[in-house]
């Protein structure tokens, strides 16, 4: 286990969920081979900014104004009866964000995808913080890891082996972290892994 606690806060910071729909997406637009994408090369970085934008900026800059408005003691958001509303908030940003990737033709439809499987596990996590405090990190790292997994099944010449360990050993340090810090209890965060990990390739097996 983690025993540094700056080490625990640099991981929980830089793999906070927000920014992993951002890293995700960076990994298809700029990992993935050519062939498995129609959009062009040199104008990914548009798609890139506005999943940043919509995923990142919009939903953070909302959870600050929360802040100050005194709807939440801190942007941390560690006591779970203050998460509904930032989390219904972002889910909402997600959920305009899947739609805008879907309605414009020039999107490869995987974007659609994948956007919508991460604005449902925010939703999901939205709906299970109602009762319980899970861990929305652990929600995050394993929705991540369970898209690699489909990508790498759905488009097996895209090679992702590379990302997919990495994801593995990034989700370990993070969930580790979490636990370091004492911001969740075992059952939170391994319950938030799994959720996670299992709602990507679930919808991959339904087909949707």
């Amino acid at each position: 286990m983690i025993v540094n606690r700056t080490l625990a806060q640099v991981l929980s910071v830089a793999f906070h969920p927000l920014l992993l729909p951002t890293y995700l997406f960076a990994v298809i637009l700029y990992y993935m081979p050519a062939s498995t994408l129609t959009l062009p090369f040199q104008v990914r970085w548009v798609v890139l900014a506005m999943i940043f934008f919509t995923t990142f900026i919009l939903p953070g800059a909302a959870a600050y104004s929360m802040v100050r408005l005194g709807h939440l003691d801190s942007v941390h958001m560690d006591k779970r009866e203050q998460r509904g509303l930032p989390l219904l908030f972002t889910g909402a940003c997600y959920a305009v964000t899947a739609y805008l990737l879907q309605r414009e033709a020039a999107f490869d439809a995987l974007f659609y995808f994948v956007m919508g499987i991460i604005a449902a596990s925010v939703f999901l996590t939205y709906i299970i913080s109602l009762f319980w405090k899970i861990s929305a990190h652990s929600i995050g790292m394993g929705g991540g890891l369970g898209l690699l997994l489909v990508l790498n099944w759905l488009a097996p010449e895209a090679r992702m082996v590379t990302p997919v360990a990495i994801g593995i050993m990034l989700s370990g340090a993070v969930l580790t972290a979490r636990l370091s810090l004492h911001a969740h209890t075992p059952a939170q965060v391994y319950a938030g892994f799994i959720s996670g990990l299992l709602l990507p390739i679930a919808a991959a097996l339904s087909g949707l």
